[in-house]
């Protein structure tokens, strides 16, 4: 746990003073101690403090010099994995806690304090520390401290090494931990330490602290100091960092990320004649879209990072005079136009990343001139074309990333142009989203020192070579999102060292059976969901592997549930969805798992709801055969909040009431429970959802007014209550609250009264179904402020996400819309929707000219009401309309010429109104069914009825068959009459006259009997 001990002892007669041996017993006494790490720590009078663990004393007087009572974190890996999290869970057990003895001080000679990477709680850095005079070496990183820096710091005079920093740390798969949370100004007193070399305050991680500093002139002192970290730490009123930064003699290492600098002053000249590394990145407002010319005068730089400080304009000339460069990482910024040829003569370039900016063109020949590259990244630029065969010359390459490009290139094109040279060393190859099409090659197995190999989501197809048993070394293979065929687990047996496999979302098929994954005894992560495999193993099977995530879904697993799951103690994520089970889920099930994502959707699995854990995050049960009520999962009281961010249990049989029990659920940002039994209305208590962005209640029994509790919801997106019994009016409130509201379907219940012309505030509403209520009233004129239905404010994003409120995954919302004569689920394009349904209401009146402002619409139905009126001649403005209905109302008048610009338009439902005149002509309107337009006094086509030169019917003929439809066919009259009068003068004697009746049915009786012979004859 403890580091090599740095001097060595030199005799073992030297014993340490018997009372700094109780000064360290006293410390020990006051620390929460879990794994017993300090139990060499004993109190016997004869004991050697000099040997304990963590002790080093002085060669020459036995005093203590030196505690080592740090642990270090689980180091980085670059997935998630199963020993991650095993390391994490023994790092958690063995962090010091508790109090920090003021007895310290008594160490008169102590100059090397290390208590990183323990967690003390968030208590303050003890200000008795500023007592120790006597050291040197300080590192509380990544301990657990909080509050503010003490002052008191700036005592220790002799101090060469300071380290505050803090860590983002992982726990499980989602929740993160942030190690030293400190707030408050920084304290100008750290001036003091004149003979400070290495001043660390900043996070490993974009993050925001509430730490800040007014100035940054206490600085000016430390002449010695050669590495400055304040990353993070709020420095937009200091605008002096660069001038007293750059008047640091000795400074050699800077970072200053993940903080606003809303502008600086910049001195006239800049000395940094020290400075070889230079990292401003997360700093949003660095260049206020511009570069800062003064870095290109920093000729000695080695290393430069300007990363996501949304940089514009092309990459400067300037940099060129950095000629010894080594790494230059540029990566999220705006920089647009090509890449300059100058940087081919940055000779000495080994990292090269330009990632993620607004770069075009193709990606030059040029590239492959730069020999010495070890990593190259252009990902998430607009590089067309192909891959130049020049980056075959780069031999020393470990990193390549091509990412999110738009190359339209053969995959096996660039594995040919890698195999001439940098094969032998690549270690991570990322071609993801880039348009890569064509078959993998048997060239893959030459890459036999690759880590990483992510082709996903592509076009990829054919088979998984044989070939990929060769690439022994391969750790993360990502194929997932192409279509890939065969069973791929074939030629993956041999490949002992993966740790992950993310192959979702292809063509695979095929039996895999127990011998397929017997080698795969480091996997972690199996990541198979969306393909076509069955699961072949016996009963007893104990898997070789210990995954944290599992995604099977739709493979065939059923239909009992899979007993060998039960192995895998350490799950965090799992995927079993449409997978053919129909069992109850097994009592263990809840018992053995920590699960924090579950997705169990499709299948029929029945019984009541299980009780949660705190750490499900993400619970997905829906289709399925559920019964009885929410009371059991949502009532079970813990003390401390669940975390669930995403409740699925839509399309079960649940019933009873939504239990008032959600305070306790305070982190849900979407919940659907649509198409259950629940009855009754929204408890009281799901007002405390402050984070809810999407709440699906359809298809149920709800019933009472429109739910008041709405009104807390102020991050609501999506609200669905069709198909159930509320009544009353909808309330005025609904424009103010939820003000963010994209998505609104009240259809089929029972609303009744006006639209509110307040529901217009909802400036980002896409999507208004009010269908199928009893809604009465004009239509509210002001719809033209429904910005989000024009074209200048209408999405362009398909997809709607839902931000998690304490985890990293996003989720795009969905909906049921019935748009196409249909109810069907829009999710992946739902961003682009925008409807208005006012159909099958009460609803009166003209339509408001200015609906037609919305020029964004593309779907608009108001059929079966009782609008009357003409058709607004500006409807040929709304561009984008891809369904009109209209039918069944009272509107007159003739059918706008505008309505034939209406290009989009494939569906125009004007049917059973009181219309007149000519249909407008154009491609779209005559290739539309006659039936869109029946019911009216309308001529031309696509009805077989011819106009006059005046525009109206040709003559009474036609007008006679036409006439709204509505007129008296005498002939069908007739008919029906004489079948009435005949059928009650043969029917009414037998009624009347019983010996009629028995002579009637006898002779049904002979002719039946006759009828029986002729057959047997």
């Amino acid at each position: 746990m403890f580091p090599s001990v740095i001097c060595v002892l030199g005799s073992s007669e030297i014993l340490c003073i018997p009372s700094e041996r109780e000064t360290l017993v006293k410390f020990k006494h006051h620390l929460i101690d879990p794994s017993n790490r300090l139990s060499s720590w004993n109190a016997t009078s004869n004991a050697n403090c000099c040997e304990w663990e963590g002790v080093v004393c002085s060669n020459l007087t036995s005093h203590v010099i030196q505690l080592h009572l740090n642990i270090s974190p689980p180091s980085d890996y670059y997935d998630y994995d199963y020993d991650y999290e095993v390391r994490y869970e023994a790092y958690d057990r063995s962090q010091f806690g508790g109090e920090i003895n003021p007895c310290l001080v008594d160490l008169k000679h102590l100059n090397y304090l290390d208590f990183s990477g323990n967690d003390f709680g968030g208590m303050q850095i003890p200000t008795f520390f500023g007592a120790i005079t006597s050291l040197t070496y300080l590192n509380l990183s990544n301990a657990g401290f909080g509050g503010n820096i003490p002052f008191q710091i700036g005592n220790l005079s002799n101090l060469i090494y300071l380290d505050l920093r803090s860590y983002v740390l992982i726990k499980g798969a989602y929740d993160i931990k942030l190690k030293n949370d400190f707030s408050g100004e920084i304290p100008y007193q750290i001036g003091n330490l004149t003979n400070l070399v290495h001043l660390d305050i900043g996070i490993g991680y974009p993050y925001q602290l509430s730490l800040f500093a007014k100035h940054l002139h206490w600085l000016s002192s430390l002449s010695s100091l050669q590495y400055l970290d304040l990353s993070s730490v709020n420095l937009s009123k200091s605008f002096d960092w660069l001038q007293v930064t750059q008047s640091l003699p000795s400074l050699v290492e800077l970072h200053l990320t993940t903080f606003p600098l809303h502008g600086y002053n910049q001195p006239s000249t800049l000395n940094f004649s020290s400075l070889l590394t230079l990292h401003l990145s997360f700093s949003y407002h660095l260049g206020i879209s511009f570069f800062p010319e003064w870095i290109c005068g920093l000729t000695k730089l080695i290393s430069l990072q300007l990363i996501n400080n949304n940089i514009q304009g092309s990459i400067p000339d300037g940099l060129q005079n950095l000629t010894l460069l080594e790494n230059l990482v540029l990566t999220d910024n705006s920089f647009s136009s090509s890449i300059p040829d100058w940087i081919y003569g940055l000779h000495h370039l080994k990292f090269l990343s330009l990632g993620f900016n607004n770069l075009n063109g193709t990606i030059p020949d040029m590239l492959g001139n730069m020999t010495s590259l070890v990593g190259l990244d252009l990902s998430g630029n607009q590089f067309e074309g192909k891959i130049p065969t020049s980056l075959g010359n780069l031999c020393k390459l470990r990193d390549l990333y091509l990412s999110d490009l738009n190359l339209n290139q053969q995959v096996n094109e660039i594995l040919e142009i890698l195999t001439s040279c940098a094969s032998d060393g690549l270690e991570y190859l990322e071609i993801a989203s880039s348009k890569f099409s064509g078959h993998l090659t048997d060239q893959i197995g030459q890459f036999k020192t690759l880590l990483l190999l992510d082709f996903s989501n592509n076009a990829i197809n054919g088979v998984v070579p044989r070939s990929f048993g060769r690439l022994s070394s391969l750790r993360h293979l990502r194929l997932s999102n192409n279509q890939f065929n065969g069973n791929a687990f074939e030629n993956l047996i041999s490949l002992s060292n993966l740790s992950s496999i993310i192959i979702d979302d292809n063509h695979f098929e095929g039996v895999v059976k127990e011998d397929d994954l017997a080698n795969l005894t480091n996997l972690h992560s199996l990541m198979v969901s969306g393909n076509k495999f069955s699961l072949k193993v016996s009963p007893d099977w104990n898997p070789s592997f210990k995954l944290t995530a599992l995604g099977l879904g739709s493979w065939n697993l059923g239909p009992k549930f899979p007993s060998w799951i039960q192995s895998q103690k350490h799950l965090l994520y799992l995927d079993m969805s449409n997978t053919g089970i129909s069992s109850h889920i097994p009592a263990w099930f809840w018992e053995t798992f920590s699960i924090t994502s579950l997705d169990l959707s499709s299948n029929q699995l029945s019984g009541k709801l299980p009780q949660l854990s705190t750490e499900v995050y993400f619970l997905d049960l829906s289709n399925n055969l559920f019964f009885g009520s929410m009371t059991q999962l949502l009532c079970k009281t813990h003390e401390e909040a669940n975390n669930l961010g995403i409740l699925n249990l839509a399309s079960n049989n649940l019933s009873g009431k939504i239990p008032d029990c959600w305070l306790m659920w305070p982190y849900l940002t979407e919940v659907n429970l649509e198409s259950n039994r629940f009855a009754g209305n929204l408890p009281l208590s799901m007002g405390s959802l402050v984070f809810l962005e999407s709440l699906e209640l359809r298809n149920n029994t709800l019933s009472g007014k429109f739910p008041p509790i709405l009104k807390s919801f102020r991050e609501l997106i999506s609200l669905d209550l069709g198909e159930n019994k509320l009544s009353g009016n909808i309330p005025t409130w609904i424009g103010e609250r939820p003000k963010n509201l994209k998505f609104l379907r009240l259809r089929s219940n029972k609303f009744l009264g006006h639209i509110p012309s307040q529901i217009c505030a909802l400036k980002f509403l896409q999507v208004m179904d009010l269908a199928q209520n009893s809604l009465s009233g004009n239509i509210p004129n002001c719809f033209n402020h429904l910005n989000a239905m024009t074209l200048q404010n209408k999405s362009t994003d398909p997809f709607i996400y839902c931000d998690s409120v304490n985890h990293t995954e996003l989720r795009a919302v969905s909906m049921i819309l019935w748009l196409k004569g249909r109810n069907d689920e829009y999710r992946n394009i739902l961003g682009l929707v925008t409807s208005i349904d006012l159909s099958n209401n009460k609803l009166s009146g003209e339509i408001p000219t200015e609906i037609t402002n919305l020029d964004g619409l593309v779907y608009l139905n108001l059929s079966h009401n009782q609008l009357t009126g003409h058709i607004p001649q500006s409807i040929g403005n709304m561009g984008q309309l891809l369904n009109i209905d209209f039918s069944q109302n009272l509107l007159s008048g003739e059918i706008p010429l505008g309505v034939a610009n209406l290009s989009f338009v494939s569906l125009l439902n004007l049917s059973y109104n009181h219309l007149k005149g000519k249909i407008p002509t154009s491609t779209q309107l005559q290739t539309l069914e006659a039936s869109n337009f029946v019911g009216n006094n309308l001529c031309g086509l696509p009805l077989p009825i011819n106009c006059s030169l005046d525009g109206q019917i040709a003559n009474d003929d036609h007008n006679s068959n036409e006439d709204d439809g509505h007129k008296v066919n005498w002939f069908f009259v007739s008919m029906a009459l004489g079948f009435v009068v005949g059928f009650w003068i043969v029917v009414a004697p037998l009624f009347i006259y019983k010996s009629w009746r028995y002579v009637y049915f006898r002779f049904l009786d002979n002719v039946w009997f006759k009828l029986q012979c002729f057959l047997v004859k």
